[in-house]
């Protein structure tokens, strides 16, 4: 084999097992994508006979061609990671991961490269993510290898911890919220476990919200498609400022706010009509699911974020992400929180809100929204950045920690570190 840090640079691959994407690929501008999800096939559809489909699990692109009606989506869709995390006994969740990973490492699996021996494999997870969780990508990954020789070595790091490698960090706070989670990691050259604030919310909670503001504006029979829904929140949902304001100019200015979404390669077109203002409860619940004006939703049913226990302490599921960030930073040393507060970045697919120019008085970014946030705390001199491509950020990390870890660095599970190897 050539120079194995060359090696490693030249197959490097990172893995960010998200609750609603897996991200993946070799060194790019930007990774792979597909949804984390699986189509489980109906063992007694004569169809499926017919065509000769000897699958158990469809997952990648090809899913979209399996799905039939509604009802089968709900009953035959499944999303393996809740809040990023999988049972360990929840056997059909496990071989959807196997398969949507397998889909990733063959898919850019070198053709015809003598020189390739396998990947040297980042994968990362949530930051509360249990040892078991841990074997059991372990055990996957030597799985596929042992199929098809595609994994060279592999390693696990949380996900906040990739987000600060590839900002090039050692001290801050790292926010990261995805679909299912949201981890508040305070870092000092690693992360400090002990601090971790564990949100269970994320992307979710805004599409659920945009699925009730649907039901009410009369188009109820489309929130069981939960990419359609996603797609409409991505479209029409704004962070305010202050979210009592931006209703009331929101409600007087109904014609300049009025959310309109056209589905793509369909006839359908959404109009909130003079409900527009609650564009706005869309990007809110993603910083104060607690605002009063979420407890109607809660009342008719829909899910409020469970609680997060912090040793003897129980953190509301619906406490504000200002809070939990200060929550976070008091269970680190006094000399370094002011450290810590100076630099709060902010990854996740949950924090990447659109601003448009036409909005500007009354809507903004994330980092302006956590900054406004805190300094209505006491915090006054945060400094708040988002990543550059706040969904990737993870994979870029990853992909940095494969090219760098020493080939020599052997795992150890006390420090949780290290080189998985089996051959």
């Amino acid at each position: 084999m050539e120079n194995i840090e060359r090696y490693k640079r030249k197959y490097a691959f990172g893995e960010d097992y998200g609750t609603s994407e897996y991200k993946f690929g070799p060194v790019a501008e930007k990774p792979d994508v597909i949804e984390n999800r699986g189509f489980i096939i109906d063992k007694k559809s004569i169809m499926f006979k017919l065509i000769g489909i000897d699958k158990e699990i469809i997952v990648g692109p090809e899913v979209a061609m399996y799905l039939g009606s509604r009802e089968d989506i709900s009953r035959y869709l499944i999303y393996p990671m809740k809040d990023g995390l999988v049972d360990v006994d929840d056997a059909t969740a496990w071989k959807i991961i196997y398969e949507i990973t397998k889909y990733g490492l063959l898919k850019y699996m070198p053709r015809n490269d003598s020189n390739f021996k396998g990947f040297y494999v980042t994968a990362a997870l949530s930051a509360i993510a249990p040892k078991y969780m841990f074997k059991k990508i372990f055990d996957i990954h030597r799985k596929i290898d042992e199929e098809f020789g595609v994994v060279k070595a592999v390693t696990i790091i949380p996900q906040p911890l990739a987000v600060a490698i590839a900002q090039k960090s050692v001290t801050c706070i790292v926010v990261e919220s995805g679909h299912g989670n949201t981890q508040i990691t305070p870092i000092s050259r690693y992360p400090i476990r002990r601090a971790i604030v564990s949100l269970n919310r994320g992307g979710a909670e805004a599409n659920a919200i945009t699925a009730e503001i649907l039901k009410d504006c009369g188009y109820g029979d489309l929130v069981r498609e939960e990419k359609l829904v996603r797609m409409v929140k991505e479209s029409i949902g704004l962070v305010p400022r202050d979210l009592d304001k931006a209703i009331k100019i929101a409600k007087d200015n109904i014609k300049r706010f009025r959310a309109v979404f056209k589905v793509p390669g369909t006839t359908t077109v959404i109009d909130l009509g003079e409900n527009s203002w609650m564009r706005f409860l869309i990007g809110e619940i993603a910083f104060n699911p607690e605002h009063e004006i979420f407890e109607s939703y809660y009342r008719r049913g829909m899910p409020r974020p469970k609680d997060t226990v912090l040793g003897d302490e129980t953190l509301p599921g619906t406490i504000d992400i200002a809070q939990a960030i200060i929550k976070s930073a008091e269970k680190t040393p006094l000399e370094l929180q002011p450290y810590l507060y100076r630099k709060i970045i902010l990854s996740g697919g949950n924090f990447a809100w659109r601003v448009p120019a036409e909005f500007k008085d009354v809507a903004v970014s994330s980092e302006e929204k956590v900054k406004y946030m805190l300094e209505l705390k006491g915090i006054k001199d945060s400094v708040v950045e988002l990543t550059k491509d706040p969904q990737f950020s993870v994979w870029k990390g990853c992909i940095v920690w494969s090219m760098f870890v020493p080939d020599d660095y052997e795992w150890s599970w006390d420090e949780l570190e290290g080189w998985y190897k089996w051959r």
